[in-house]
């Protein structure tokens, strides 16, 4: 007797034709490699974003949820270190840790830049996993990545990826209910990462990056997915981090996460909590959302 089968993946509804496609799929590939097999459903379930591409990042993590459930059986991963992380691979060279100082106003040439090529992917990958106190794992779902440079070189990486599923302090000041939610989610992002280097000590630096991402994300995200992105989202760390960079961007505080977790069976906090913030792209941001004025 089969495992029971989730009516939803990863956002998109999900029955026992479509399990019996992707097993088909699993058999048939060649090379027998998850991410081949990640293609060839996203094919076989016309699983595409508003452009017509498919959605790689989604099909894997679906694939993934359902292969731990024990209703599809993967063929072993072609990269790993054997501790459940994929291995990274970082820059050829790293940047110099030059101290810079001084104010975000005496920065020359201070922009963000898109993450398009292997070069600036495994620059930033390296930085996030050695930098960063969380490391590297690849985002979920829609992304975009960006790193912090200025005319001296870089000061650190931000990415951002798909939405937290749910969120009650993020649902409730929305307006959400369930199905709302799931057809809308892909139009909120979440900061996952935001990393400036060690050696930077530049005063309001993190606040004018979180600026200067909000005012290009709308029209970056929608060149490559073909969507419009109304709402960002992030968690911070509590007490680790107290995220006086998102209020000064004027981000929104909406509360605190019980620390449950999505994978949280005991129903006990067992994850640190997070102070929930919020940032508005666009005044109609509710409506696109699917709720009413």
């Amino acid at each position: 007797m089969d495992k029971a089968i989730p009516s939803k993946l990863c956002g998109r509804p999900f029955d026992g034709a479509d399990l019996e496609r992707i097993r088909r799929e699993i058999v048939s590939a060649n090379p027998p490699l998850r991410s081949q097999i990640a293609r060839e459903v996203c094919l076989a379930l016309e699983w595409t974003d508003a452009l017509g591409r498919p959605k790689l990042m989604s099909a894997r993590v679906g694939l993934l949820r359902l292969h731990r459930a024990g209703l599809i059986e993967l063929p072993a991963p072609s990269r790993g270190n054997g501790n459940g992380r994929a291995l990274v691979r970082g820059p050829d060279v790293w940047p110099e840790p030059v101290p810079e100082g001084g104010t975000v106003g005496q920065l020359s040439g201070l922009r963000l830049e898109a993450v398009q090529d292997k070069r600036a992917s495994r620059l930033w990958n390296g930085l996030i996993d050695r930098y960063h106190y969380l490391g590297y794992t690849p985002l979920p779902g829609a992304q975009l990545r960006y790193l912090i440079a200025c005319d001296h070189g870089v000061l650190g990486a931000i990415g951002f990826g798909a939405a937290a599923w749910k969120v009650a302090a993020r649902d409730h000041w929305i307006g959400w209910e369930a199905p709302c939610r799931e057809t809308h989610l892909g139009r909120v992002l979440n900061n996952a990462r935001f990393l400036i280097l060690p050696w930077v000590q530049v005063k309001n630096l993190a606040s004018k990056v979180l600026a200067l991402a909000a005012a290009r994300i709308p029209e970056d995200f929608a060149a490559r997915y073909g969507e419009r992105v109304v709402l960002l989202e992030t968690f911070v760390e509590i007490p680790r981090h107290r995220g006086t960079c998102y209020r000064a961007a004027n981000w929104r505080h909406l509360g605190e996460t019980t620390g449950r977790g999505k994978c949280d069976r005991t129903h006990r906090a067992a994850l640190p909590r997070k102070a929930v913030y919020v940032y508005p792209l666009a005044a109609d941001f509710r409506s696109a959302l699917g709720v009413a004025a």
